[in-house]
């Protein structure tokens, strides 16, 4: 019984060792069905980036499992600019090819959302668009932006490390797979200033390697550039045609229209770039700019400094070296200290020299700490205040040579002992950013409609970044406000027959309409209503409005201030009705049956800050004064309401005027 037991066990284990061998050698068999991959073919570019495949034969006489063809990208270096866009080439081969019987000069159509790889062509000086090859060759990018590129007439992912199939993108600085550290965004508005004695002014300085470059003029005046290349030649360009073409090796889109110009540079720069506007008409010009700047000056770690003994054991240490990534060359630290961003590389240490010293020296060359010390190093006290708040200061410090025992106690050695790495500097410049400056924004309208009133403008405190701030002088500061003559004649007019009225479902409809997307123009973008302040009769909505603008080369929304985007903005409050509250008759008051079938305006639409007349004169004689009585009224009706219904606008400013100018009689 024991024996069939053994012998039944036996069997099962025996069996299950052939099913097993019979699945391994399936699974051999079938990768053996296919030959060797073959080797890999020619690239399909010599730069640019190109694609380059590898074959294996199938030697079964069954359908092999698998692909038989493999890709990789080849040949990932930049063509140089006179090498011209490969796609353009493609449609250019084309052109001593008679199509329908007529020789045409074609040109590329680029990002064909539909088949972005087929080789469509348009006739130049026509609108005719042909597809002269249903694939174009393999290498030709996907889309003018982007490293996807076409194999095969299938459009492949190829991420920033020139990988197929690969999703690594490149941050905003151009650092593949970065984290967006090596750069930062400047963002900024300039605004003309007219001037006699000046034709032209600058606008902005755009230094070496910055990127995604965008600036919009809106106004008569125009936009050139001066650029500076590492060597110091100078040049200059007019943009005085719409066009794409090349600056310094920097291809330059620009877009010249009747009332605005816009410059685009996706970079990186290749030289530094002077934006400059010169003035050609009357009025005023504004330009908004963005892009990112490289942060030029990097901490870079050192090799080892030499080893603290030659024998027996000893010590050696790295530092970390300012670095100018423009000139190649080190620079002092406080070049990089400038940059919040710059985080200074702490120093490594190793042993070295672990030898023992030979017997006829007697003694170990080493410096007077040994293995249990750590060694000496210098220590700098704080800096102390900067000597100037902006445009330029000195701060300085004390710096000494100390050692620290084995307690931990630190006492100050000799100087020479920490001459294994440099002293640390003692005096640095501070506070080398430009002072903040008044920016005085446009004059609002004239307060009155007929004769005098006066008119009030914005004066900001701007720093540096273009950030509000503080800290300008107020014997500087330009004039606020003004008066300003309308020349119309002062009457009362008509009052306006009330519009047409419409329907509350009509006015819904239109609104659903309302939705604004994201664009690469400063716009207003409004966010959703909120629900109703009441559940019941007529109440209030609230929304948020923001001035947001879209960045194209990261796909990425930024907020804006509310002044950089122009046009009407977006009304904030509205009126809303909740149906009948209970218990009541569906009658409204008749300030309720305008909100809802009248004209249909906003609160700040329907209530306005109004004068009405002047208080009594202050003095019976002898010249006194009267002040302009402000009430908030329903424009429609002609009726007194709350003042809180007139916050969504602005309260006129306070007027007054002379009175009994007669002299007093003698007593």
């Amino acid at each position: 019984m024991e024996c069939c037991r053994w012998t039944t066990a036996g069997t099962l284990l025996l069996a299950s060792l052939i099913l097993s061998s019979r699945t391994a050698r399936s699974e051999e068999d079938r990768d053996s069905l296919w030959d060797a991959w073959g080797s890999w073919s020619e690239c399909s570019r010599t730069c640019g980036g190109g694609a380059s495949y590898s074959l294996r034969r199938c030697l079964s006489s069954k359908t092999c499992e698998g692909r038989n063809i493999r890709y990789r990208t080849c040949s990932n270096v930049d063509c140089p600019p006179e090498a011209g866009d490969f796609r353009a080439q493609q449609c250019s081969a084309h052109n001593d090819v008679k199509y329908q019987g007529q020789l045409y000069e074609w040109l590329p159509v680029s990002n064909d959302p539909d088949n972005p790889c087929s080789l469509k062509c348009q006739a130049r000086g026509t609108a005719l668009v042909v597809e002269l090859a249903p694939k174009v060759l393999d290498g030709t990018r996907c889309y003018t932006e982007s490293l996807d590129m076409c194999i095969s007439g299938l459009c492949q992912i190829v991420g920033c490390d020139h990988q197929l199939g690969s999703a690594v993108k490149e941050d905003n600085c151009g650092v593949c797979n970065g984290d967006g550290s090596t750069c930062r965004l400047v963002r900024g508005h300039y605004k003309s200033q007219l001037s006699a004695s000046k034709l032209d002014d600058t606008v902005v300085a755009i230094p070496y390697g910055s990127r995604q470059i965008r600036l919009v003029l809106k106004g008569p005046d125009h936009l050139y550039l001066e650029t500076k290349t590492l060597q110091g030649v100078k040049s200059e360009n007019s943009l005085s045609t719409t066009g794409s073409f090349l600056v310094e090796n920097s291809s330059i889109d620009f877009q010249k229209l009747p009332d605005k110009e816009i410059l685009r540079i996706s970079g990186p720069l290749t030289a530094d770039f002077t934006i400059k506007i010169h003035y050609a008409g009357a009025a005023d010009s504004s330009v908004q700019f963005i892009f990112y700047q490289p942060i030029i000056h990097r901490w870079r770690e050192t090799d080892f400094f030499p080893c603290s003994a030659s024998c027996g054991g000893g010590y050696q240490l790295t530092s970390a070296e300012c670095f100018d990534l423009r000139s190649n060359r080190v620079v002092a630290d406080q070049y990089c200290h400038y940059y919040p961003e710059n985080i200074k590389p702490k120093p490594k240490l190793q042993e070295c020299n672990l030898d023992p010293c030979p017997a006829s020296d007697g003694y170990k060359q080493i410096m007077p700490y040994d293995l249990y010390h750590p060694l000496p190093r210098w220590e700098s006290t704080p800096w102390t205040a900067c000597s100037s708040s902006c445009g330029g200061g000195i701060q300085s410090r004390s710096v000494s040579c100390v050692e620290e025992d084995i307690q931990g106690h630190i006492s100050p050695v000799e100087e020479w002992k920490c001459m294994y790495t440099p002293k640390m500097p003692v005096v640095q410049p501070c506070n080398i950013f430009d002072c903040p400056k008044w920016l005085a924004q446009e004059w609002s309208p004239c307060t009155v409609t007929c004769g005098q009133g006066l008119r009030y403008r914005v004066v900001l405190c701007i720093d540096h970044r273009g950030m509000h701030t503080g800290g300008c002088s107020t014997k500087t500061k330009p004039h606020i406000k003004e008066e300003c003559i309308v020349p119309t004649p002062c009457y009362k007019p008509k009052e306006k027959l009330p519009v047409e009225a419409k329907l509350p479902w009509f006015k819904q409809a239109q609104e659903l309409e309302e939705g604004t997307a994201v664009s690469e123009e400063p716009s207003f973008i409004p966010e959703a209503w909120s629900t109703c302040s009441v559940t019941c009769g007529v109440g209030s909505q609230m929304r948020l409005v923001k001035c947001q603008v879209l960045l194209s080369f990261s796909q990425s929304v930024a907020d804006l201030p509310i002044d950089e985007c122009e046009g009407p903005k977006p009304v904030s409050q509205r009126a809303c009705y909740s149906g009948p509250c209970s218990g009541e008759a569906t009658e409204y008051t008749s300030e309720e049956t305008q909100l809802l079938y009248g004209s249909l305006q906003e609160f700040d639409e329907l209530y306005d800050w109004e004068y009405e007349g002047f208080t009594e004169c202050s003095e019976s004689c002898g010249g006194g004064v009267q002040e302009a009585v402000v009430t908030c009224l329903n424009k429609q009706t002609r009726e007194i309401a709350d003042e809180t219904l007139c916050v969504s606008s602005r309260r006129p400013p306070q007027l007054l005027k002379s009175c009994s100018l007669d002299p007093c009689p003698p007593r």
